[in-house]
C-alpha cells in the first residue's frame, strides 16, 4: 500500500512515503541529538505518544485493506524492555481504544521512564499483557516487532532471539509483520545484523523521526521491507551532513534539455575503453547502454585482438583498436570493462588520467589502480588538473582492493567505506551492492533505493558504467551523473521485475532499452498537450 503524507491534528505529517523523495537518512548520533532537542520543548512522553499514534494509524489503514484472515484476528505485539517496547505498548493501547483486539507479549518488563508511562497507560486501558510467548501465531493477524530499536549494542539472545526467528518465519510464510522504528537486531547505521544475530525480517517498518541508512543498504532492505516514516513533529530536513536517499530531485536539474535546436554534438562523445582478448562483450554492453542513455556519439576502443568490426544490433557504435582511438577528442571516457591487467592496459589507464575530459573507472581499471601506487596517486592528483573528480564504480571486492582491506571490512560499514574511497582518491565513489552508496569528495553521500536481485548477473556493472559515462559526456557533474545512472539502472531492473522479466533470468542487455523509456517518460515527456 502506498502512503502519502497524513496529518495529525497538530498539522504534522503522521506518515511520509519516502518513495522518490531525497529524505535524510540519520545516524543514531544525529537521531539522539534531534530527539533531545525536541524533548526539551515538549511535555513528558510526547514523542513516544506521537510515535505510537503514527504506528497505530498505519496499522488501522492496513487492517482496513487486509484479507479477512489478517483483519479479523487480534494484533499481537512483542514488547522489549526498552523504549521500543514502550512504543509497542502505546500502539497496542491506541488500537485497543479504537476497538481493535490486541495482545502484548512482554517477556521482560520495560524499564525506562517513558516506557513505564506507556505500560501504565496500557494497563489502565485494559490491554491484555502476558509474559509468555504463544506456541503458535495462528490465532493472530498482524504481528508487531517492538523489541529493540536503534543503538542496539549486542546481538539478540534468549527469548528475543527466538521471537526474531519466529517473526521472520511468519513474514516469509504469511506476511503482515511490522517492525517499529527498525527491525529488532538490525544496526540502523550500517544495515548489518548486530552481533551474531538473528534479526527480525519484517514486511513493513514504520520508522520514527527520520529514515535510517541501515534500512536501505547492506541486508537492511531485505529486513525492513516497505518503509514508512513517522516524523513525529521533528523536522530533520536540514540536518547538516545528512546522508540522503537518492531520488530524481538530486539530479534532474543537471540533465540536458532536449530542445529542437540541439544536435549530436550537444550530447557529447563518449569513449568506452576495455575489451581485452576474449572479453569484448563487456565494452559492447557498456557502449550500447551509453547510446540508449542519450550520448550523442559513442566510440569503443578494444585492447584485444578479436574485436568485432562493428556491432550488428547497433551499427551506430564506432569500434576501434584502443591504440587508434583519439581519446583527446572525446567529452568523457569510461574505462575498465573487460580491460584485463596487461602492461598495455596499465599504460592506457595512465594516459586516460592525463585527459581533461571526465573519467569513469570500473572493473579492471580499478584493479590496476589498486595494485599500482603511482596510478592511485595519479587518480587523486588528476582531479585537480581536470577540475572534476573521477568516478569509481567498485563492487565490494574491488573496493576492498582499493582500500587495502578485505570485503568483510567494506560490508561492515558501507557508508564509511564509500566515504573513505571518495576522500582517498578525490573521486566520486559508487560502492555497488544492495543499497548502492554514492559518495563525493566534498562530503555529499546518498544511498540508492532502486534495484533488486535481478542485477546479480554478469554484465550489469558494465551497463551501469556505460550509463554514467553517457551522462558525463552529456556534461552532468560527476556526482549527479553517478546519482542518475545508479537510480535509473536500479529502476530499470525494478520495472523489468514488475513485468515478470526478473529477478530470475534478467540479463544485462535488457536494462538499457528500459532505461531509455524511463528517461523519456520521467524527464523528457512533452509538457504540452498532443
Amino acid at each position: 500500500m502506498t502512503h502519502t503524507p497524513h496529518s495529525s491534528g497538530a498539522g504534522q505529517p503522521v506518515l511520509v512515503n519516502p518513495h522518490d523523495r531525497a529524505v535524510p537518512l540519520l545516524t543514531v548520533e544525529a537521531l539522539r541529538e534531534a530527539e533531545v532537542a525536541a524533548q526539551s520543548a515538549l511535555p513528558a512522553h510526547t514523542l513516544m505518544a506521537r510515535a505510537g499514534a503514527a504506528a497505530a494509524h498505519f496499522l488501522r489503514e492496513q487492517l482496513a485493506h487486509a484479507p479477512s484472515w489478517a483483519s479479523d484476528k487480534p494484533v499481537w505485539f512483542a514488547a522489549g524492555p526498552g523504549n521500543n517496547g514502550g512504543d509497542a505498548l502505546v500502539v497496542a493501547t491506541e488500537l485497543h481504544r479504537a476497538g481493535v483486539a490486541v495482545e502484548v507479549c512482554m517477556p521482560v518488563e520495560v524499564k525506562p521512564d517513558d516506557a513505564r508511562w506507556a505500560l501504565a497507560e496500557a494497563r489502565a486501558a485494559g490491554v491484555h499483557i502476558a509474559s509468555s510467548v504463544p506456541a503458535s501465531f495462528d490465532a493472530y493477524g498482524w504481528l508487531v516487532d517492538g523489541m529493540f530499536g536503534i543503538g542496539l549494542a549486542r546481538g539478540l539472545e534468549g527469548v528475543f532471539a527466538e521471537l526474531a526467528e519466529r517473526l521472520s518465519a511468519r513474514a516469509r510464510s504469511h506476511g503482515h509483520v511490522l517492525s517499529l522504528d527498525v527491525p529488532s537486531g538490525l544496526d540502523s547505521d550500517t544495515g548489518n545484523v548486530v552481533g551474531s544475530g538473528p534479526a527480525v525480517r519484517a514486511t513493513h517498518t514504520v520508522t520514527f523521526i527520520a529514515a535510517k541508512p541501515g534500512l536501505y543498504t547492506g541486508v537492511g532492505r531485505d529486513y525492513a521491507g516497505s518503509v514508512a516514516i513517522a516524523p513525529i513533529g521533528i523536522d530533520t530536513e536540514d540536518t547538516p551532513g545528512a546522508v540522503r536517499l537518492n531520488a530524481p530531485s538530486l539530479f534532474v536539474a543537471a540533465l540536458p534539455a532536449r530542445d529542437f535546436g540541439t544536435h549530436k554534438g550537444t550530447f557529447g562523445t563518449l569513449a568506452v575503453v576495455g575489451g581485452d582478448t576474449g572479453m569484448c562483450g563487456a565494452p559492447i554492453l557498456a557502449a550500447r547502454a551509453a547510446l540508449l542513455t542519450g550520448a550523442g556519439k559513442v566510440h569503443v576502443g578494444f585492447l584485444g585482438s578479436d574485436a568485432p568490426p562493428y556491432d550488428p544490433p547497433h551499427p551506430e557504435l564506432m569500434l576501434h583498436a584502443a591504440a587508434r582511438l583519439a581519446l583527446d577528442a572525446t567529452d568523457a571516457v569510461a574505462a575498465g570493462c573487460g580491460m584485463g591487467g596487461s602492461a598495455s592496459a596499465r599504460q592506457l589507464v595512465d594516459a586516460i588520467l592525463r585527459l581533461r575530459a571526465p573519467v569513469l573507472f570500473d572493473a579492471d581499471a580499478l584493479n590496476l589502480v589498486a595494485r599500482d601506487e603511482a596510478l592511485a596517486a595519479h587518480v587523486a592528483q588528476s582531479a585537480t588538473a581536470r577540475g572534476a573528480p573521477c568516478v569509481l564504480t567498485p563492487h565490494p571486492l574491488e573496493a576492498a582492493r582499493l582500500l587495502g582491506c578485505d570485503t568483510a571490512a567494506v560490508q561492515r560499514d558501507r557508508l564509511a567505506a564509500a566515504r573513505t574511497l571518495a576522500a582517498r582518491y578525490a573521486a566520486v565513489a559508487v560502492l555497488k551492492g544492495s543499497g548502492t552508496v554514492i559518495a563525493a569528495p566534498d562530503g555529499r553521500v546518498a544511498v540508492n533505493p532502486t534495484g533488486n536481485a535481478g542485477l546479480a548477473t554478469g554484465g550489469t556493472g558494465d551497463v551501469l558504467g556505460g550509463m554514467i559515462g553517457a551522462l558525463l559526456a552529456q556534461r552532468l557533474p560527476p556526482y549527479e551523473a553517478a546519482l542518475a545512472g545508479v537510480y535509473l539502472h536500479g529502476l530499470a531492473a525494478d520495472t523489468l521485475c514488475a513485468q515478470g522479466d526478473g529477478p530470475a533470468g534478467l540479463t544485462a542487455g535488457e536494462l538499457a532499452p528500459v532505461v531509455r523509456k524511463l528517461m523519456n517518460r520521467l524527464f523528457y515527456a512533452p509538457s504540452y498537450a498532443a
